[in-house]
């Protein structure tokens, strides 16, 4: 009975976080893009019917992935081993996007789409720089995800390492609350930052 609940679990967790990451990247390849292009009416009418659709498979996505991310974290025994430290990057890379989901994206979405008063332009700053933000956590998050069950030979990391990891990955979340997009402006940079914040963190957890 335990392995098929855990099992479920997993299934669940796999499932949400291919909705979440898949809207996460319609969001910033494909929506963000089409709007600077599109005209006026258009671009109105998406973000009447289409936006707030997307937006809500992107929010539950992220919590069914989170909740059953935590459960799968505590089977492994994770809370007290940071010997673990694939999982940790990316528990710790994966919480803070879905924190970015609840707390930055989704309320500052809201008046942008006009679904409650505020500052729209100042709004569409905030959401659009923690959507970049966990594009850039992405990388990492799978990394962590995949490498602590396929890479734990070589992904096993010294404390060292992570603590490194897990303080860059905290430094980029402090950006995302009061930073800049930088690199992350357009596309392509911000799917070369992912890649390469990806490949620091396998060297920090690999040789470190």
């Amino acid at each position: 009975m335990e392995y098929a609940i855990g099992f479920i679990f997993r299934y669940v967790h796999v499932l949400a976080g291919i909705t979440w990451i898949g809207m996460l990247y319609y969001f910033n390849f494909v929506q963000t893009e089409y709007f600077k292009e599109a005209e006026a009416e258009a671009k109105k009418d998406a973000m009447a019917k289409l936006a707030p659709r997307a937006l809500w498979w992107f929010r539950w996505g992220a919590m069914f992935t989170f909740i059953t991310g935590l459960y799968l974290f505590h089977k492994l025994g994770a809370f007290t081993n940071f010997n673990q430290a694939a999982i940790w990057v990316g528990a710790t890379a994966g919480t803070f996007m879905f924190l970015n989901v609840w707390l930055i994206i989704w309320p500052n979405q809201q008046v942008v789409l006009g679904m409650k008063e505020g500052d729209g332009p100042s709004s569409a700053a905030k959401a659009g720089l923690a959507s970049r933000t966990n594009t850039l956590f992405s990388g990492p998050m799978l990394l962590g995800m995949l490498g602590s069950k396929h890479l734990s030979p070589v992904l096993g990391g010294t404390s060292t390492g992570l603590m490194i990891a897990l303080g860059l990955i905290i430094l980029l979340e402090i950006n995302a609350i009061m930073g800049k997009q930088g690199p992350m402006t357009t596309v392509k940079g911000v799917i070369h930052m992912s890649l390469l914040l990806t490949v620091v963190i396998w060297a920090l957890l690999n040789y470190v």
